[in-house]
């Protein structure tokens, strides 16, 4: 037996560390595996909608008897920028609903979408001859999976939210413009839209406001749609999608109710496609063709904008409602506060004063067998160390009604035991 320990690069050190990501999905993989009942609240998941999978299945049946159909999903490589007959269903979809001006060209396929941010946050950020360059985040708390992503380790700079605090126990973040600098380190901003993991939806103001910062910078803005317009649609709240040849948007099939079929969709001026694929074709070839061809008839007849609307959101709406409610009923007389909950399928909640840590509360959680996320992944780039990262839980409502109702009221019941043994 060798004992000699596997002597990593740099590169292999940053990227075999404990992060939150890999926290995230160990405990996901571990729920799924595992004999004892979990209640997974914690992982970024869908839920499965009887209806969806419906439609999807059908198309699979029906891929399965067109020998032409089954051989472009599994028997040849697509394009390093993706199969070319969806990516331009996407952009016909993107033009008649939206108006921008799209081909194919403006399309790419990824891996997934975290194999997009990958691709991208690497491509413009990190050491170039200008020095080195980061990604802006400028509000967080902000998605955990964009922490790790960078291969230089100092790799986003972000800022602390204004906080608006609205009727009963909600609060909504803002971006405080006030306190946002663009230095000429900065090499592309990103936001998501709603918001993983507060379920924020940033204004149209806002948007069209780092829109202006950015072009003034000559950056692009990163724009994370994944739970947004056009689909799966996941938004409670009117908010207007935006795109020019400054903009990246970045969408994905997972919450369509597909996460294991890997697809990102990146929408951007050519040039970025372009580099995109390059980079794709030399880590991987090409991108998987599963998603593209299972879904390209939704995608181009516009049906998958009427599930979306008819089943997705109001599934997920329904959900959230019935969250909200249980909350209300398990943390009563604890001093706690919920982000209005505008889009997603998250809850974002804020125990102002706790006096044990985020991360304390999720490891008495997990003994338990809740599985939530601990608030302080959720701000990268953040060099200050505020203690409201450490007060809040992201929870998952997208899981079975009765997990999800016995998940919370755990969390009420260690909340305030918390308090109890403090006072």
């Amino acid at each position: 037996m060798n004992d000699k320990s596997l002597e990593l690069s740099n590169f292999g050190q940053r990227f075999t560390r404990r992060t939150g990501t890999l926290q995230l999905m160990d405990d996901l993989g571990a729920a799924m595996s595992g004999d004892v009942r979990v209640h997974m609240l914690g992982g970024g998941n869908p839920a499965a909608i009887p209806a969806m999978e419906e439609v999807y299945r059908a198309e699979l049946g029906r891929i399965a008897l067109d020998a032409d159909e089954f051989t472009r999903m599994a028997g040849n490589y697509a394009p390093p920028e993706g199969d070319i007959r969806f990516r331009s269903a996407v952009a016909d979809l993107l033009s008649n609903q939206y108006g921008w001006p799209l081909t194919h060209r403006n399309i790419g396929l990824t891996n997934g979408s975290q194999s997009a941010f990958f691709l991208l946050f690497n491509l413009l950020a990190g050491d170039s001859e200008a020095g080195e360059r980061k990604i802006l985040l400028p509000m967080t708390p902000e998605y955990i999976g964009y922490a790790d992503l960078g291969i230089a380790s100092d790799f986003f700079v972000s800022a602390r939210p204004a906080i608006e605090e609205q009727e009963g126990p909600f609060f909504k973040y803002h971006v405080d413009f006030e306190q946002l600098a663009l230095g000429p380190d900065i090499a592309a901003i990103c936001v998501s839209r709603p918001t993983n993991p507060t379920g924020n939806v940033l204004t149209d103001g806002e948007i069209e406001r780092l829109d202006r910062l950015a072009r003034a910078r000559g950056v692009p803005l990163i724009i994370d749609c994944a739970y947004g317009l056009p689909f799966p649609a996941v938004q409670y709240v009117q908010a207007s999608p935006l795109w020019n040849d400054n903009v990246v948007l970045c969408f994905s099939l997972s919450k369509t109710g597909l996460p294991g079929l890997r697809t990102g969709i990146v929408v951007a001026r050519e040039e970025i496609i372009d580099s995109l694929g390059a980079m794709t074709a030399v880590a991987s070839l090409a991108p998987n063709n599963a998603g593209a061809v299972l879904t390209h008839r939704l995608v181009r007849s516009g049906e998958i904008l009427n599930l979306s609307r008819e089943i997705i959101r109001p599934f997920y709406q329904q959900r959230m409602a019935e969250a909200v409610q249980c909350l209300d009923e398990s943390c009563s007389g604890v001093p706690y506060r919920v982000h209005q909950p505008e889009g997603a399928f998250f809850l974002w909640l804020w125990f102002e004063g706790c006096p044990i840590s985020s991360e304390t509360l999720y490891r008495r959680l997990k003994a338990r067998g809740v599985i939530v996320l601990s608030g302080h992944h959720f701000f990268p780039g953040l060099a200050e160390d505020w203690g409201h990262r450490h007060e809040c839980l992201r929870i998952n409502y997208a899981q079975p009604r009765e997990s999800v109702r016995t998940g919370i009221r755990l969390i009420g019941e260690e909340v305030r035991r918390a308090y109890a043994l403090a006072a």
